[in-house]
């Protein structure tokens, strides 16, 4: 609780403060803000005035108010906190967003909730200049409450078309033909998809007419660049199993396991996720089907654990660090101007890729 001046029902200002020491309120505000330019005795006789008043100093908010920048920026997104230290694309995107940050001295806000009504108190009140958009789930609320906030924003994998929006991407078509067609020149034909989100909350098979329905722009292209590349390779895509998951291990577990119930299992899994990718081989493993002899696997994303799976996984890598600096100096150095940049990607062909079987 703030400290009172005596007989007076009002918070203590930094003006009692100097009144109280005999020195001017810039003396006294310098003394907080600048204290190496005030006399050392001058100093110690402020701080003990403050001190024995109950007064800890200015408040930091108005400061910021009054100097209209706070040096820092938000990182939202809809999914729980805890997104931005379990999941591998999240923490080296961070990692990106932190090497630019630490070259200006800004600070960083984690700004993130699944209610949507603390969703929207957490954007309005958070003390930033600029927000940072993870658009996985929840894209268009989170665009729209963040519009209402009137500072400048990027989006990172948005999941609709919206040219006023400044945005940093990439080729998520020619990623995916770049999968499919590693696959295909190892002899594959007998292929399934695991999918990252079409709408929210939605998983399971996804029947044909639904196919090209995906509201997120990387599931729907991802999947279009698959297609493309198979159907090239001469591979009825109709008859390919596309299982929707939620990018986390149970709902990726359980497509496996509807894909594999058919009586003529694939040779190959193309994962819309280097996290899903991981998990399927893992779950592969378990059942005693050796990656890459029995089925390959390639990823997306190349996220610094695909080093660490066994085997070793090909995946699409996409500059997610390069993407986490820009996206920040696009806040840092905003000028008013709606920037939308592609970047490329590559395949890293590892070990979980290899010949199908005779």
């Amino acid at each position: 609780m703030a400290a009172l001046v005596e007989g007076q029902a009002r918070p203590i200002r930094l003006a009692d403060i100097a009144k109280a020491a005999g020195v001017s309120h810039g003396t006294a505000s310098n003394v907080f803000s600048r204290p190496e330019i005030v006399r050392a005795e001058v100093r110690e006789r402020v701080k003990a005035v403050a001190e024995a008043m109950g007064y800890a100093g200015p408040d930091p908010k108005g400061r910021l108010l009054r100097a209209g920048k706070v040096n820092a920026i938000g990182v939202c997104t809809t999914e729980p906190l805890s997104y931005f230290f379990d999941d591998p694309f999240a923490r080296v995107m961070m990692a990106g967003i932190s090497q630019a940050c630490d070259a200006t001295g800004a600070g960083i806000a984690l700004v993130s909730a699944q209610n949507d009504e603390k969703l929207a108190w957490n954007i309005q009140s958070a003390l930033v200049d600029g927000f940072i958009l993870f658009c996985i789930e929840g894209g268009p609320r989170l665009v729209e409450l963040t519009r209402e906030r009137r500072l400048p924003f990027v989006a990172l994998a948005i999941g609709f078309d919206d040219d006023t929006i400044s945005m940093i991407g990439i080729d998520n078509i020619a990623g995916a033909r770049l999968a499919a067609r590693h696959l295909g020149d190892l002899g594959h034909r007998r292929f399934a998809v695991l999918s990252l989100p079409f709408v929210d909350g939605s998983t399971g098979l996804v029947t044909p007419g639904r196919l090209g329905t995906a509201l997120y722009t990387a599931t729907r292209d991802r999947l279009a660049g698959y297609f493309e590349e198979l159907a090239r390779l001469g591979v009825d895509t109709t008859r390919v199993p596309v299982y929707e998951t939620e990018n986390e291990a149970a709902t990726t577990r359980a497509g496996l396991e509807a894909i594999f119930a058919s009586g003529k299992p694939p040779t190959a899994i193309l994962a819309m996720s280097d996290r899903m990718a991981m998990v399927a081989i893992d779950w592969l493993t378990e059942r005693g089907l050796n990656v890459p002899g029995d089925v390959s696997v390639v990823g997306f994303d190349g996220v610094p654990d695909g080093l660490l799976s066994r085997p070793q996984l090909t995946t699409i890598a996409q500059p997610i660090t390069e993407i986490g600096r820009r996206a920040a100096r696009m806040i840092l150095d905003f000028d008013g101007a709606v920037r939308r940049e592609m970047l490329g990607v590559e395949l890293v062909v590892r070990a979980s890729t290899g010949p199908a079987k005779a």
